[in-house]
């Protein structure tokens, strides 16, 4: 228990609070596969469109999407969680709930390819400006117009694994009259929860650690209030769900995150202190180190000393020592996703960040020579073998 008596968060994800006696008494909550629900009257039906509890239609809910979504919410402490059938449907659905033409996003330019060609490419096609910045570097403040609706940005970037002031840029936002939203994926819960730092809507691809076992392919957005009921309306509408089955599998992946998490930051610190002594590693991008500019504020904003799986390595050879690297790793496999359970890499100039110019690749920071690693769950001494192994013959 913590502190002020209210459960851990292992202890919420691992409690069973559906009605048992619904299911036969099955200890776990099942699949419900079903499109749509039968109603004994209309005045049934108008009741569960005012406001009652039930079930109409699965694009609007269903038990197996409500069950995932209350123990969602629950440990992130937003009033209400919107489960989706991809992260990118989640993101482009909450942004599109809060803008209209005329108005003014700011974005940062370290971000996931996929959604930093949504904003550059889409939102003004919506007649919706765009401004991307360095949230490191740059004021927020200074970009602000009277049109400013939405600040964005992720909690760890991708693929540079920078760590964002999230209170600074939220009050800035705030004073401004800006929503805050912010992309948690690489962080996690159990790194970081997002309620504690004002944001105003809190963003997942849940195919990546929340799942955990590349398996499904699902997003998820949190918010509170009119801002929950804005994005739900908009899901509705917009149809990106998650299939019941999907939501099952994620509430399965849901009760272990906790576990998984301690481990695959545990492993990706090891791996960030081995690489960082390597002749042939020009520089490492993981803010547990204690060499990184990150360190101080990650261990202020991160809990329990986890400083995330994701990081990022820059090696001397450019682009033909990496090839030569992704082609003899064995156990490491290339994958252009993240968080499953097996240790994995990518090329960001060629899988998340392909669309990016080579403008914007400089801009971004990814260079010809950089890799990006999603540590795993194996004895993080197998994994540094093999780095060893491969390094050697690059």
């Amino acid at each position: 228990m913590t502190g002020n008596n209210e459960a851990g968060m292992m202890t919420k994800l691992a409690a069973d609070w559906h009605d048992e006696s619904d299911y036969s008494y099955a200890k776990v909550s099942p699949i419900s596969m079903s499109s749509s629900f039968v109603f004994d009257n209309i005045d049934d039906l108008d009741e569960v469109y005012g406001g009652k509890e039930g079930y109409i239609y699965s694009r609007i809910d269903n038990p197996s999407t409500n069950y995932v979504n209350k123990l969602i919410a629950g440990i992130e402490g937003y009033d209400e969680a919107v489960t989706f059938g991809s992260g990118m449907s989640a993101i482009i659905t909450a942004i599109l709930s809060f803008v209209q033409q005329g108005d003014h996003v700011i974005a940062s330019t370290v971000l996931y390819g996929g959604v930093h060609d949504f904003l550059k490419n889409e939102l003004p096609r919506f007649g919706i400006d765009i401004t991307f910045i360095n949230f490191v570097t740059d004021n927020v403040e200074d970009y602000i117009k009277p049109n400013t609706k939405i600040v964005y940005t992720e909690t760890i970037s991708n693929p540079l694994i920078e760590v964002i002031d999230l209170q600074t840029i939220a009050d800035t936002a705030h004073k401004h009259g800006a929503l805050f939203i912010v992309d948690n994926t690489f962080a996690t819960p159990s790194v970081c929860k997002l309620i504690n730092f004002d944001v105003d809507v809190l963003l997942y691809s849940a195919t990546k650690f929340l799942g955990g076992h590349s398996d499904i392919t699902c997003g998820i957005a949190l918010a509170n209030g009119d801002h929950a009921a804005a994005i739900r309306t908009k899901k509705n509408l917009y149809g990106g769900i998650i299939s019941p089955f999907e939501a099952w599998l994620l509430t399965r992946s849901l009760r272990t995150l906790d576990l998984r998490v301690q481990r695959h930051c545990d492993n990706a610190l090891k791996l960030a202190e081995y690489l960082e002594k390597h002749p042939k590693v020009k520089k490492v991008y993981y803010p547990g180190l204690a060499s990184s500019p990150f360190r101080q504020l990650a261990e202020k904003q991160f809990e329990h000393n986890r400083f995330g799986g994701m990081l990022s390595v820059e090696f001397t050879g450019g682009y033909d020592g990496v090839d030569k690297f992704i082609r003899e790793c064995k156990l490491i496999k290339f994958i252009p996703s993240l968080g499953g359970y097996s240790t994995s890499l990518t090329y960001p100039a060629k899988t998340s960040h392909r669309g990016h110019t080579p403008e914007e690749l400089k801009a971004s920071g990814i260079s010809t020579g950089l890799l990006r690693f999603s540590v795993g769950l194996e004895n993080i001494g197998d994994i540094i073998n093999e780095m060893e192994n491969v390094l050697s013959q690059i």
